[in-house]
This record gives C-alpha cells, structure tokens and sequence, in this order.
C-alpha cells in the first residue's frame, strides 16, 4: 500500500512542474541525452508508483502523458497526437486516427522514483484495454476535457475503477470552465471532488494556478511556442489582484472544512490547534489529510492545468501466502514477430529472472521465461532481474493469458496453499487453491459480428494463425465457426473495433481478408414458465444409454439487464440423489443450451432453470446426460416463447444549435428516445438512447448532416425487449423472407 499512499504526493508534485518552488523563475532543465532505464534497474518498492491515464476521447490523455515524458527527461522533444509522433500512440492505426488503440506502458524516473505509467483509449471499443490496465494499478489520473467536464466514456472508466478500488486524482485538462467540471464530477460520477488549485485565467487567457496548499501563485508565459519549462512562481500577496486574493482565501477555507469532514485525524488537530484561524494550518498536515482522503477513496484531488500549452502538466492484492517467493498477474499480451507472445506481468511478490520456469497456476503448466523487459511503449531495455511492485515485460510464455497468475513454481502454490488452509484453520484444498489464483479481467461481451473470409482456401491456415494471436492480446476479440454455414465469425466491440482488427490482419500479416455485412449481437430470453420431459436412448457400440430429464424454465424478473445471467438450480430430493460427476453434466448440458436461443439461435440470458428430475440406467455416459439435458432445456425454451433482447446504447451528440433539429429528426428515424437536451457553451448536448442496429455508419450520417461541426459518443446502456413489430420484421429478415 506504500506506493499507492504516494500517488497524490507524486502527482502533486508533477502538477507545480518538477521543481521546488524557491525561487522566482524557473526553468527545467532537460539533459543532452535521454536518461537510460539502466540507472535504476530495481528501486525500492517504497519508490515505485505504476499509475495509469484514463479518460473520454480526445480529453488529453496521450498530450498529458507526452509533456509527462518530456518534463522527466526522457524525450528530447514534444511529442503531438495530430503530428503522429507520440511514444505511446506508436501503432500505424493509432497514428492515422490520432486515437489511442491500445494501452501503452512506459517507463521512467523521477525525483528517485520509478513512474511505471500506462496509457490508456479513451473509445468504447476498447474499455477491455482500460480494464486489464485498471486490474494493475495503483492509482488513477483521470483527464477530464475543461470545457466539456464528465463526458460519456468518462463514466465507464470511472466505474472501471471504482470496481477495483482504485485512487484517484482529478486533472482538469484543456482550462476554460472549472466550474462546470466541478459539478459534473460531483453529480455525474457521484464524487467528492477535492480542488487542490485555482487557476488564473482561463481558456486562451489561462496563465497560471494558485496552489491551495502552499498558497504559491505560479505563471507561464502567454507564448504557444513555449514548451513549458519557464515560469514563475510567488507566495501570494496583498499586491495580488483582489479578486483572485478573495477567490483563493475562500477556496483555501473550504477545501479545510471539507477535508476535516472527511478525515477525523486532520478535524481533531483542526480544533484542537487552529479552530481560531484556518489559514495557519500548515501545508504539510493538509496535504497528509488529503493523501488519507484520497487513498480512503472519499474524495478526489482536483488539479488543473493545460497539456496542450504546456501549463500544469503532471497494493490493493496482497499475496501474503507466497511470502518472499514469485507471485505476478499477466494482464496484457502482445504478439511479436520475432520474439512471439510477450506477456506484461504486474509483479506483487518475489523476484522475477530471465532464464527461470515459472508456474501458471490457471493453466497447470510450467513455461520458461527466456528473457525480462522493461517496457518503454514500443521500445524495451533488457534487465536481469525484477522486484514487487514493478510492471515487466516477458518473452517465453507462449500459453499464459490475459488473467493468468504465475508464481515461481508448483511446489510453491502448494506451500502458499498450506499457509493459506492453517492461517484459516479450515477449508478444502480445491478452495485454498483457488483463492490463490489473483482475480483476473472481466471482457465484456461482444456486440457486432460479421463473417471473415480470406482470399483464397491457401490462406485459410494464415488467417486461423493470425486470428488466435490477436485473440491472445485482444481477449474481447471472439472467433467462432458458424455450425451451419462453416463460416469463420468475428466478433468485437463495434465497428471501429472490427474495422481495426481487419486493418491490422493485412498490415502485420499479409492477408487480404473479405468482410461480411456488419450484424448485431442480441440475445433472447423466455417470456413464461414452462416444464418439458426428453428421454435420450442410443446404443453406442455395445452399450445402451438411456437417460431421461424434467426442468421447468421461468424468465427472471429483470431479464433486460446486462448482469441478468442464466441460473440453475436442482429440487432438493434430486440433489441428494445424483452424483457429482451427473451433476457437472448436467450444468455442462444447461451451459450449451444457453449458447443457442429459441427463435434466432442468439446467447440466452435471464433464464431461471430448475431441475425436477434426472434418472438413467447405470452405465449410462455423462456426455448423454448433457446431450439429453441440452434437448430438454431448448424443448422447454421453445413453450415458454421467446423474445429477442436488442442492445441499447446511451448517446452523447455536441452540435451547435443550428444543426439540433437535423440531429433529432435522424433519431427519431431510428427509434431513438431523447432524455435530455444540455448546454454547453454555444454548443447543444444532446442525450439519448439508441438502439445499436441503428447507429451503424452514424458518424458519416451525422458529419454529413452537420457539416462536420458535431461530436458524439456512445456507451452500451443495457438489452432491452424488441416490440412485436421490430421483432417480427428481424425474423423475416433472418430467414430470408424480406
């Protein structure tokens, strides 16, 4: 937890530009040459920090992370997204899109500390990137657009890190409104956003920021061609404009009282020392409070700044069992030509050397670690040995998985094990050993597929090759065969994500791969209870099995909501009869049977199953009784009625007001419902709800429609029922009657 307490520390100290403020101007002083990650190959853990970015697009996450690399000396020069010379936007499709595709991990040193920092998209196609990067992390910078404040995919990122109780710290990017950001941080995301800074100046007049800790007023140049390294910096005075002297003195006071409601430690010393006089609370025990505030997660440091302009810029698993010996997370994969799978591992314990086996635990196998790096976006310095705390990249691993836990060997996930049963004093081995598996990425699922073919039958084997290895590093990439028309299926995100994919098979590849029309995945659920009864009898050679069922189905109550899961459960009398090996057979059979819906053949979800009866003949096989089960559940499925589910998504458009009419006639076209109009400047935010078969191609509609001069953003929102008429011109549709 050490590293994680000083995420606000570190980021504090990134935001007031690098330097002691002591003196009156200031440069940064960059060196000749780009430090080498050789100088500290492994700090203490108390100086590791592995911090991420995360943000709505285009809010300045990559411009953050480029001044972050150029202020700290490891880039000679300013790196910019239109000019596609960024370090971690370094894929081609990045680079022609001026987004970032995929996470990116770079190292680098600062004030004898190790920055371990990761990138992230800021686009819904790829949140998995946003959350196998949250899984490792010890602490957030979310970006927030200024002028924008909370956008869509701000959301989504949020709750990412909300889920694994990430810290966070707020920097207000692009500075125009500090205001609007403020509040929608406090309504939208549900925070208790903790300003840290007063900026002087905003828009194209922001010049400066007042620190509300040390009461230090620092200002930058109004040049645009200054990179940043000069600026000025003053304890504030009475010769101060009066209006930004009353605006920081308020700004100072509440950020007390909010910190004293928060933490008891800092109220306690607050009336015990100064009740009388808040503005003699030292800067030392303030900014100690709010490191306590924001690693309790009550509340989120807000600093602001503009990257762009160069202004401002800036463990929660513990695997006690394993002690001293190797214990890491593999959470990314990449695929490399030459050196094949390198695998990104987050190390929590133990020491990680090239040349050694390690155990992967999830897949029961030993692999060799051939070589140890440490990752510098597309460029890596081979090292010879890693600590806890730090994120390496490996070569070697060629089963390990986004998921994966590795430790040092077999024999030591039985000892951790063993620890793990005495400190507990109970519990089954199967259970011990599955508690010490870290916790892995949860992949949404897809939402679009379309058929992949490749040009000619030759290439078959090289498509299926290139296919398995992006689904190695992309793990919401999905490829499946179609049983009926033994077509491959690619299934993804959205069309972005899709197109990427295709780009990538004939860059990196070679195969000019053909594409089917684009389809939407829905699902499809029950509408009433139902019971049905199968009997499966079949002579395999010289034995005969006969196995017969009973279930009865019944849609749950919420069946529309995208964790409404299928479950099962056995009458009481049933489950004391049948052995676990029947048991597992028969949750097998019900798990196939949910791949494969009643009327489209779609997923199945928000089915409640119960299992009234199973009896066989002895020598019956389990793979019958899975078989049998599977009939029974779709027999049942079919009485009960179906109903397709369709995705909705949740849309954000920006237009100006003289294109709002065009925007909202276009919805309503496509069965789109408005749930409110906001705005923004001279802008208009519209808010609404979409079904996701009618967005496709919607970005060149609404360019066309506005002339360029719109935004927008979506976010799937939940599976909603399609009406009788939808309904019935998809099944016409599907079966080739229209």
């Amino acid at each position: 937890m050490i590293w994680v307490g000083n995420l606000f520390k570190t980021g504090s100290r990134l935001c007031r530009c690098r330097v002691n403020c002591q003196v009156k101007r200031h440069y940064i002083a960059l060196p000749d040459d780009v430090k080498s990650l050789r100088t500290v190959v492994s700090p203490d853990i108390s100086k590791i920090r592995n911090i991420g970015i995360m943000a709505h697009i285009d809010a300045g996450k990559t411009t953050t992370t480029e001044r972050m690399l150029y202020y700290s000396g490891y880039t000679r020069a300013l790196g910019d997204v239109d000019d596609g010379d960024t370090v971690t936007d370094f894929m081609a499709q990045e680079r022609e899109r001026g987004i970032t595709i995929q996470s990116a991990a770079v190292t680098f040193d600062w004030k004898s500390h190790r920055i371990n920092l990761i990138d992230t998209p800021g686009h819904v196609d790829f949140t998995v990137e946003v959350e196998r990067a949250l899984r490792v992390l010890d602490g957030a910078v979310a970006v927030f657009d200024a002028s924008a404040g909370v956008e869509a995919q701000t959301l989504t990122v949020w709750r990412q890190a909300d889920k694994h109780h990430v810290p966070r710290v707020c920097f207000l990017n692009k500075m125009d409104n500090l205001g609007l950001s403020i509040e929608s941080i406090r309504a939208k995301l549900k925070a208790n956003p903790v300003l840290l800074q007063v900026p002087v100046g905003s828009g194209k007049n922001f010049t400066g920021l007042v620190d509300l800790l040390t009461k230090q007023k620092m200002t930058w140049k109004l040049n645009s061609t200054d990179d940043g390294r000069v600026f000025e910096t003053k304890a504030l005075s009475q010769a101060d404009n009066p209006e930004l002297l009353q605006e920081v003195r308020e700004a100072r006071t509440a950020l007390i009282e909010q910190i004293a409601d928060l933490d008891d430690e800092f109220a306690e010393l607050l009336l015990t020392d100064f009740g009388d006089n808040f503005d003699a609370v030292p800067s030392s025990k303030l900014q100690e409070a709010v490191r306590r505030v924001t690693l309790a997660r009550k509340g989120v440091p807000v600093l602001c700044g503009s990257s762009l302009k160069n202004k401002g810029s800036y463990v929660r698993h513990n695997p006690r069992w394993y002690k001293d010996d190797l214990c890491a997370l593999a959470f990314k994969v990449l695929h490399d030509k030459q050196r094949g799978p390198l695998v990104f591992l987050r190390i929590y314990s133990g020491t990680m050397k090239p040349q050694t086996a390690v155990y992967n635990i999830n897949r029961d196998n030993t692999e060799r670690m051939s070589r140890l790096l440490l990752p510098f976006a597309d460029q890596h310095v081979e090292i010879p040995s890693l600590t806890a705390g730090n994120i390496a990249l490996t070569v070697g691993l060629k089963q390990t998985v986004t998921g994966d836990t590795i430790v040092s060997s077999k024999s030591s996930a039985a000892a951790a094990a063993r620890r793990a049963q005495s400190d507990r004093g109970k519990g089954k081995t199967r259970g011990e050993q599955a508690n010490l598996v870290l916790s892995g990425v949860e992949v949404p699922d897809p939402v679009f597929f379309c058929s992949i073919e490749p040009p000619t039958l030759a290439k078959q084997a090289d498509l299926e090759n290139a296919l398995n290895c992006l689904q190695r590093e992309d793990p919401s990439l999905k490829v499946r065969v179609d049983p009926d028309s033994g077509q491959t299926i690619l299934c993804g995100m959205g069309e972005l994500h899709i197109e990427i994919i295709h780009d990538r098979i004939r860059r990196e590849f070679g195969i000019e791969t053909h594409l089917g029309p684009l389809q939407v995945a829905y699902r499809e659920t029950v509408l009433q209870h139902a019971s049905a009864t199968d009997t499966l009898d079949r002579t395999i050679g010289e034995r005969r099995h006969i196995v017969t069922v009973e279930l009865a189905v019944s849609p749950v109550e919420d069946s529309s909501s995208m964790g409404s899961s299928c479950d099962f459960a056995f009458e009481e009398e049933v489950e004391e009869q049948l052995s676990p090996e029947v048991k597992d057979a028969v949750e097998n059979g019900l798990q196939s049977s949910y791949l494969q819906g009643p009327l489209l053949g779609y997923p199945v979800q928000g089915v409640s199953t119960l299992i009234q009866n199973v009896s066989m003949e002895p020598g019956t096989s389990p793979a019958m009784v899975s078989a049998c089960v599977s009939r029974c559940m779709l027999k049942a499925m079919r009485q009960a009625g179906g109903q397709v589910l369709e995705p909705v998504m949740s849309l954000e458009v920006t237009v100006g007001e003289a294109h709002l009419s065009s925007v909202l006639g276009d919805l309503s076209q496509r069965r789109g419902a408005v749930k409110d109009i906001q705005s923004r400047h001279d802008n208009k935010v519209l808010l609404a709800t979409v079904p996701l078969a009618e967005m496709m191609g919607y970005s060149t509609i609404l360019r066309t429609l506005t002339s360029g001069n719109a935004t927008f953003s979506l976010e799937l929102d939940t599976y909603e029922a399609m009406n009788s008429q939808d309904q019935s011109a998809l099944l016409k549709r599907v079966a080739g009657l229209v």
